[in-house]
């Protein structure tokens, strides 16, 4: 099965979702075909057209075949919000589809993979390995396969055995997500001689909190210095943090190394890791006390920008849907003047359009996602300002990408403005609130339903940063989660308790794997 000896042939393609097992609904077909804010399912060259210059990993393999003059073959590409379970409709017809794409295109040189790394199905625990298993089943082992993927993803022994290389984002907000791709490009090139590099793979003792990997920050800033310096110029090596909130045995973190000296490599890299875990914790405030401190900064002299909140635990890029109303309930008890965003409730939004600019308009908001202690909040606001919800986002993270909140509106409710929308995406971009007309640099508090990726765009503008935990579906710290399924003695966050199986669960797992 070899391709010409003309330019290489290489096979683009990509299928992200990151999967919280604990979330509140699940994405389906429509949800990929639509890409719920994020662009709609792409095909061939549209591919090429639509993805080329944003902040994508398919970008930067796109840009580097271009360069070298590879004959770039674009097959399927779609994307959606994290949530639950991707259904499994959705993935038959997804994975079905890209697969057959790239067989169509043979003979190849290569193929290079955008995924996610993080994808639980309903009928797969492992939607990524399971894509990839099935790939090589159709195509081979000769062809390198490159797979680019996200910091958090939940690597598996299948994902690691079916790819040449893994490749992995290194920062947190991810504004490499190109360059990474870039990188993947690269090592893909090196194996079209039909060498394959030495890897190894280690898996972490212990999960982290999203909320605390953030690589401007320590402890996670030190060990990708390290890792860049293990990697250097012979090597690739990723350290994929892991997505905390999939229950299933092979959740957590993990180190790869590709190259000369690659076990070594992964030694020194992971005994890093296991040495910094008593880091991996931070400061988290209740939605009260978090906004009177909030209150209190904003009026502090010589403040030079807005208190921004992280509502980590109604994070949409971790699951959530964010339409949880804590945050909102705390700043109208204590009168607090600033913006939140984004809260997705497409009929509230539907009923300020309806209503119109300068209407009042009394009715319920968010509050539908079932979690404890949450509610829909009932209020009388004012419609400021409506959107179609259509703009171009200029911050680091979503770099480049035309989004569509759908119908958009900024509800005023005192000293107080909502950004309520019809699409979910975690507000990570200024923006997300400037399409309704707010200036979040002009306000004294910003409330955003995100936990780390807003810092690429608004840490830049804020006096302080801070985490408040409302009610919400994704938890600060992974120990208060449900688990049932996760691998016996991983700790459950950094310096969490052990995990210990129910003899029910431990039944159950071993007639799970017998399938």
């Amino acid at each position: 099965m070899s391709a010409s000896q003309a330019a290489p042939r290489i096979a683009i393609g990509g299928f992200l979702h990151e999967t919280n097992t604990f979330g509140p609904s699940k994405a389906t077909y429509d949800d990929f075909a639509s890409g719920d804010g994020s662009g709609r399912m792409l095909r061939g060259e549209e591919i090429i057209a639509r993805c080329s210059n944003i902040n994508a990993a398919i970008s930067g393999a796109i840009r580097h075949g271009e360069a070298v003059g590879w004959n770039l073959r674009p097959t399927l590409f779609c994307a959606t919000s994290p949530s639950a379970h991707v259904t499994e409709d959705a993935f038959e017809r997804i994975a079905a589809e890209l697969i057959e794409r790239i067989s169509a295109e043979l003979p190849l040189d290569g193929i290079f993979l955008d995924l996610h790394g993080a994808m639980v199905t309903e009928h797969h625990d492992d939607g990524e390995g399971e894509l990839l298993r099935r790939l090589r089943e159709t195509v081979g082992t000769e062809i390198p396969v490159v797979v680019c993927l996200d910091l958090h993803a939940n690597v598996t022994r299948q994902m690691f055995d079916h790819a040449d290389v893994l490749e992995s984002y290194r920062t947190y907000p991810h504004v490499d997500m190109a360059e990474t791709g870039l990188r993947g490009a690269r090592a893909l090139e090196r194996m079209l001689d039909g060498s394959r590099p030495d890897k190894a793979m280690r898996v972490a003792p212990f999960m982290t909190a999203i909320a605390w990997q953030c690589t401007h920050a320590e402890p996670a800033q030190g060990l990708y210095a390290l890792l860049e310096d293990l990697a250097g110029d012979v090597r690739e090596m990723s350290f994929n943090m892991g997505f905390p909130a999939a229950d299933f045995p092979e959740c957590g973190m993990t180190v790869f190394a590709y190259g000369p000296g690659a076990d070594e490599a992964a030694d020194a890299l992971m005994e890093a890791v296991i040495a910094a875990e008593p880091r991996f914790r931070g400061k988290v405030w209740t939605p009260e006390d978090g906004v009177a401190e909030a209150m209190r900064l904003a009026t502090a002299p010589g403040r030079t920008g807005p208190v921004v909140i992280s509502d980590t635990q109604d994070n949409p890029g971790a699951g959530a849907d964010s339409n949880t109303t804590g945050m909102i309930r705390a700043m109208h008890a204590l009168g607090a003047k600033g913006a939140i965003g984004n809260l997705y409730d497409p009929e509230a939004a539907r009923k300020a359009h309806a209503a119109g600019e300068g209407a009042t308009l009394t009715m319920p908001i968010g509050g539908q996602s079932g979690v404890a202690g949450d509610a829909p909040f009932e209020a009388e606001f004012v419609v400021e300002m409506l959107s179609d919800g259509a703009f171009l986002a200029l911050g680091p993270f979503y770099r480049g990408r035309q989004l569509n909140m759908g119908p958009s509106a900024c509800l005023r409710l005192g000293d107080l403005r909502i950004v309520l929308v019809s699409a979910k995406a975690q507000m990570a971009d200024r923006e997300m609130f400037r399409q309704v007309g707010i200036d979040p640099e002009d306000e004294p508090i910003v409330i955003v339903k995100s936990s780390v990726h807003f810092r690429a765009d608004f840490e830049p503008i804020a006096s302080t940063l801070m985490v408040c935990a409302a009610p919400g579906p994704m938890a600060v710290d992974p120990a208060l989660l449900p688990w049932r399924r996760l691998r016996p003695g991983i700790r459950v966050g950094a310096l969490g308790p052990a995990f210990t199986p129910d003899e029910e669960t431990t039944t159950k797992e071993t007639e799970h794997a017998g399938h």
